[in-house]
């Protein structure tokens, strides 16, 4: 019964906090965790425990396959040396860090690095959430260093949990073939997985079968990797980015419409029990914390936050100078960012449910029986870092935004005009043969040409000038008219519903396309 409970809690829970997010501008993952907190703090969820296996093998895999498909694959491609860097050697080099300070807290080796591996990684859920704002090469650097960086953590948390528990080739050799697997291998599996996803879509020509293709796609990524012993978050987003490019061209509009809708909610909602789960844990986890360790875990706590924090610091500056002093090349000094743009990155690095779920993936006893040595304080320092993180970091990063003054992306409005007049042009210019092909009427086609014609001086008006514009003018008050008027059809249908002219399916069907035009004209998606 607890499970319903807790279900109708975080609905609930999500329903609130995007009413008061969006009230008082506040992040929505803040009031999450807080409120997950208070309600871990109710002795009925304070057994509420975060399975590993439902984030590791049921959140993840969705929530990366999408957060893949709608980011940009030409941005990664041009800022990939940095991307590779801090989803690499940043990885290793925070977990290292970590992983001397544990020691030196008292902390065995082998535990330290399970800490170390566990905190290292930064969290996409929260990544998106914080930093939406930003201009687009910007978020989509953050983005694909924590699509990626997961992969290169738990490599190294299963490497740490092995030596502890004395089953694990810690030699150079052996770390570096567990390395090659996990990349080539999850490079591979999610190559070959995204071929049979595309395969089986173009021999599918319905939208409900063509979505169940693609909601099966990361699973089947993750689950392949892991049986090969890849990792299965870079299959997923391998499949993901391959799909991103493919996908446009094999799918049918209808079935577009509907995943989109589905996966831009359905993810939302997992991201938001996530920030929940998280906020419900920290209590949880103190309480099985011994009282004498619970000083020591708070210090840890800290201390751990503040090295993750100035190592990130430190790796971006200290990156940035070593690559200017080696690379002197145009296009590299082109690709420069702002030193203000480094501080906002640093201060960008949330941590998530990925570390919890590898916190509490930690076994509960070692080959020889005896028990995993310090996994409580593991569990809670971890779930402190990732609420301090969240809370402090998210709390300090929109006035570190608006004092950095990043330059807007103004790129992304001009290539969407770009777009739209190719597009309206060549519809124009093949317009003559296609109406004489299928048979059009004269007046029908030269109806069609004017709308067309209509529409391509407004996004020539729009490039040449972007205020007081006639045309512009033109275009508004045409589309608050054709609001107006669907609101009218929509009144009249209800109208002979109610009346019961009409049944609810005919309803169902008539507004279906009214909403589909009103999305037209508006351009809100689902989740703005």
């Amino acid at each position: 019964m607890l499970g319903l409970e807790l279900v109708v809690v975080i609905g609930v829970t999500t329903l609130l906090t995007k009413v008061i997010a969006r009230k008082t501008g506040i992040a929505q993952p803040l009031l999450l965790v807080g409120i997950g907190i208070l309600i871990g703090l109710i002795p009925l969820f304070g057994k509420v425990e975060l399975a590993p296996e439902v984030v590791l093998f049921l959140f993840l895999p969705a929530i990366l396959y999408w957060e893949s498909l709608t980011t940009s694959l030409r941005e990664i491609k041009s800022n990939l040396r940095g991307i590779i860097l801090m989803s690499t050697l940043l990885v290793v080099l925070t977990a290292a860090v970590v992983a001397v300070l544990a020691h030196a807290l008292g902390l065995p080796w082998g535990p330290a690095w399970v800490l170390g591996a566990a905190i290292a990684p930064t969290d996409a859920t929260a990544m998106t959430s914080f930093t939406h704002a930003l201009p687009r090469r910007n978020v989509t650097i953050l983005r694909a260093e924590s699509l990626v960086n997961d992969g290169t953590a738990l490599v190294l948390w299963s490497l740490a949990v092995g030596f502890t528990v004395g089953d694990a080739d810690v030699s150079f050799g052996g770390v570096t073939v567990t390395f090659l697997i996990a990349y080539l291998g999850a490079a591979a599996v999610g190559a070959l997985v995204a071929w049979l996803a595309i395969q089986a879509r173009k021999r599918m020509r319905d939208a409900i079968t063509q979505n169940i293709a693609m909601l099966l796609t990361p699973f089947v990524a993750y689950l392949l990797a892991e049986f090969i012993h890849a990792s299965g978050v870079l299959a997923v987003v391998v499949a993901g980015l391959i799909i991103s490019q493919v996908g446009p061209r094999i799918g049918v509009a209808e079935g577009r419409r509907q995943s989109d809708a589905f996966w831009s909610f359905s993810t939302f909602l997992l991201n938001a029990s996530l920030f929940v789960l998280v906020g419900i844990e920290l209590p949880r986890s103190t309480t099985e914390l011994a009282t004498r360790d619970l000083g020591m875990g708070l210090v840890a706590i800290v201390a751990v936050t503040l090295a993750i924090v100035g190592v990130r610091f430190a790796f971006q500056f200290g990156s940035v100078f070593l690559i200017r002093l080696l690379d002197r090349r145009p296009q590299q000094k082109a690709r420069r960012m702002s030193s203000r743009w480094r501080v906002v990155s640093s201060l960008s690095g949330f941590r998530g449910a990925v570390s919890l779920a590898a916190a509490l993936a930690v076994p509960a006893t070692i080959g020889s029986g005896q028990p995993f040595p310090e996994r409580d304080f593991i569990v809670f320092v971890t779930t402190g870092v990732i609420v301090v993180t969240l809370v402090v970091q998210g709390l300090i990063l929109p006035s570190v935004v608006r004092w950095a003054k990043l330059p807007a992306d103004e790129s992304v409005g001009h290539e969407l005009r770009l777009a739209e007049t190719s597009a309206t042009r060549a519809a124009l210019d093949e317009l003559p043969e296609l109406a004489r092909r299928l048979g059009v009427d004269p007046e029908l086609s030269e109806r069609i040409q004017g709308e067309f014609e209509e529409h391509l001086e407004l996004l020539d008006a729009e490039d040449e000038s972007k205020e007081g514009d006639d045309a512009v003018e033109r275009s508004r008050q045409d589309t608050e008219l054709r609001l107006a008027l669907l609101n009218c059809k929509r009144e009249e249908v209800l109208r002979l519903r109610d009346e019961g002219e009409i049944d609810d399916i005919v309803l169902r069907d008539v507004q279906r396309r009214l909403d589909v035009e009103e999305v037209r004209l508006t351009g809100r998606e689902p989740g703005e």
